[in-house]
């Protein structure tokens, strides 16, 4: 029997029947992906159809200028977004669970959500208020930049209030959250009492979330950041496999916790502050995935991460295509979708740990 403090062991295979559960649960995340995209790129208002573009494209006819516009500038960019913004929410939500060894954590639980939230109101509620050189310079993504900075802002000020002599507090760094969530939604009550009626209806409608803003520049600036920080937290899986063990136990086999926790806050403040940026506050992705995925193949962190990004990916998608087809025209905020769908699956989670795991 492998001891629990040997370093090998975190880079063993999980049990076969585990790793082949995991790994089939892979290849069955991809093709639902594969799936819903295919299928989000045909569902809309217009009666654009994919397949009826792709005969056309297979008989050498040339698109519509309708056909176009849809397609590759509402639609595709929008496919690309709700990838890319799943994906990230999804494995932020299991690093931040990984990180504080607690099933309730998520992606706010840091704090960037609510110091990006804070910045779009700001930028809702005062952008009038700029110099028009710096308004045309921010062009039309002055709310999401405001929100970006305001996401990092957030994240520098906790880092530094939990790290002392070099060392970073996790506990401490989520009481800072909670209060620095406080503090940002008593300064939002206050801009939004000052607001007009046209702020109010653009603020309500950001924080329910939307990916109808999406477009190729905003992709531009958001899709690198929201890489990189996918793919830094990918890295993360065997040293979250360790820490569950505790960091004293961490620290003795090898693992650099401190650095670990540094990259692990990095990863998930980019990751969020991107994506609360350009599509505002969706909720329960990143907290109810990384919790069907344990239920569906353990706990490992090494296929625990890229599957959350499948699913994540997948469940964002769907919702969007719900959100856009429930109400057409019109659409339906996705925050709302993401409540509906997800507020039921955690209360079933919830009632079906509530014997084996202690809140």
């Amino acid at each position: 029997m492998v001891a629990l403090t040997d370093p090998a062991a975190l880079d063993a295979p999980a049990p076969p029947d585990r790793l082949a559960r995991a790994r089939r649960l892979h290849l069955w995340l991809a093709l639902g992906l594969v799936a819903i995209s295919l299928a989000s790129l045909t569902v809309g208002a217009t009666g654009v159809q994919l397949l009826d573009v792709v005969r056309s494209l297979a008989r050498g006819e040339e698109l519509s200028r309708m056909e176009q516009v849809v397609l590759l500038d509402i639609r595709l960019p929008r496919l690309v977004m709700g990838l890319a913004v799943g994906a990230a929410l999804a494995v932020s939500g299991a690093v931040m669970q990984g990180l504080f060894r607690n099933p309730l954590a998520d992606p706010g639980i840091v704090g960037v959500s609510a110091g990006a939230g804070l910045g779009a109101i700001l930028a809702i509620v005062l952008g009038g208020l700029l110099p028009p050189a710096l308004l045309g310079l921010a062009g039309g993504h002055l709310v999401p930049l405001a929100a970006f900075l305001g996401g990092w802002i957030s994240t520098l000020l906790l880092y530094r209030v939990a790290t002392r002599r070099g060392q970073t507090s996790v506990a401490t760094m989520l009481l800072a959250g909670i209060a620095l969530a406080a503090l940002s939604g008593a300064v939002s009550g206050v801009l939004v009492y000052v607001a007009d009626d046209t702020q109010l209806r653009d603020l309500t409608f950001w924080g329910l979330g939307s990916l109808a803003g999406a477009s190729w520049t905003k992709l531009a600036a958001a899709l690198p950041i929201l890489l990189i920080a996918v793919s830094g937290a990918m890295l993360l899986g065997r040293s979250l496999n360790a820490l569950a063990l505790g960091e004293a136990t961490a620290a003795h086999i090898g693992i650099p916790v401190q650095r670990m926790k540094r990259l692990a806050i990095l990863c998930v403040a980019a990751a969020t502050g991107a994506a609360v940026a350009v599509s505002g506050g969706i909720g329960f992705i990143g907290i109810v995935v990384p919790h069907l995925l344990r239920l569906a193949s353990g706990p490992d962190h090494r296929a625990l991460l890229p599957n959350a990004a499948l699913l994540g990916a997948a469940l964002l998608v769907g919702a969007d295509m719900i959100s856009r087809s429930v109400v057409a025209p019109a659409e339906l905020p996705i925050g709302i979708v993401t409540a509906v769908l997800g507020a039921p699956v955690f209360l079933w989670i919830l009632l079906r740990q509530r014997g084996v795991v202690d809140l």
